[in-house]
């Protein structure tokens, strides 16, 4: 990982010393162990704060939307999978953005690894080939890096860049061997009240932060649903109808565009599985219509536009 992060760094300098980029968007060492964080190199001095780890969760085409200038993206296969979203939502505009590409190599869920030590602190982790070294106050334990990672890099279909202008270290395998199939397979089996019932579950601890709405990368209306007036579509309350109306509507609302790349999950300090919700209508749009959000500039999601031989099927 630190030789990956060097060559960051490197091209980072290069990219800003030339006056090729304003800025230079990647992730910066956090001041607890695991928790890096979307960092911005404006010259080449700071551009020796980047690193790159098992930790580095932020979906940065978040902070790409609407910046002026040029910019350079530290981006592995899910932040260029939002980053191709952006460019074809005209959100970003390709000859403004310079792609550092990287495979991701899967990134670790911190609470899975924080719930293997129980009312303990963590002081340090340190990354090796396959293992993560984990040390606290009078413990030291290695665990096998795979078995923590995030559920999404699990089941992830596209490690690679889908777009770079250039690659560091060397593309490898598109995915982790995961089927993303099986993150909705357990909804497919229940009848509609069954389905009901889990989504009240799953959903009963939110606690309306909208952090899982301000992390992800397709939310950049500049007023949200849940903030208007007027009309006023759900109230700000703990009340169960309005917490569903939210997840429900923001979900549609990512339809045919989620890259299912889980900073909505990772940011929720609940620990909420939205991917419960996004992953059946993730299958959905990709069986009916054959389409994979971000693997295309030019592509146009499928709920933004009607073609005459589009599946009516569900229309009763």
């Amino acid at each position: 990982m630190e030789a990956i992060a060097q060559k960051i760094r490197e091209a980072a300098k290069k990219l800003l010393s030339e006056g090729k980029v304003d800025v230079v968007i990647g992730y910066a060492k956090g001041s607890v162990p695991m928790r890096e964080y979307p960092y911005f190199a404006y010259t080449p001095e700071e551009a020796e704060n980047l690193t790159w780890s098992s930790f580095c969760c932020n979906n940065l085409a978040l902070y790409t939307i609407r910046r002026p200038g040029r910019m350079a993206v530290v981006a592995q296969g899910c932040v260029s999978r939002n980053l191709v979203n952006l460019i074809n939502e005209n959100q970003i505009k390709r000859e403004n953005l310079y792609v550092i590409g990287l495979n991701s190599p899967g990134m670790v869920d911190r609470r899975k690894v924080q719930a293997l030590f129980p009312g303990k602190t963590i002081t340090e982790v340190i990354e090796e080939p396959e293992h993560l070294l984990v040390k606290g106050q009078g413990f030291e334990e290695r665990i096998e890096r795979k078995k923590f990672l995030r559920s999404n890099c699990l089941t992830c279909v596209q490690r690679n860049p889908v777009i770079s202008d250039e690659l560091i270290g060397q593309a490898g395998p598109e995915g982790h061997g995961g089927n993303i199939d099986n993150v909705a397979a357990p909804w497919e089996k229940l009848i509609p009240a069954e389905r009901w019932a889990e989504m009240q579950e799953t959903f009963k601890d939110c606690i309306r932060c909208y952090a899982c709405r301000d992390a992800c990368p397709l939310c950049y209306c500049y007023v949200c649903f849940v903030d208007e007036a007027q009309p006023q579509w759900c109230a700000k309350s703990q009340d169960e109808a309005d917490v569903m109306t939210f997840h429900l509507l923001r979900a549609f609302h990512c339809a045919g565009r989620c890259t299912d790349c889980g900073t909505c999950e990772s940011a929720c300090p609940q620990g909420i599985k939205m991917r419960r919700l996004t992953s059946k209508i993730e299958k959905d749009i990709r069986e009916l219509y054959g389409y994979r959000p971000g693997m295309e500039i030019g592509a146009q999601p499928p709920m933004s536009l009607f073609k005459p031989n589009d599946p009516q099927d569900f229309i009763k």
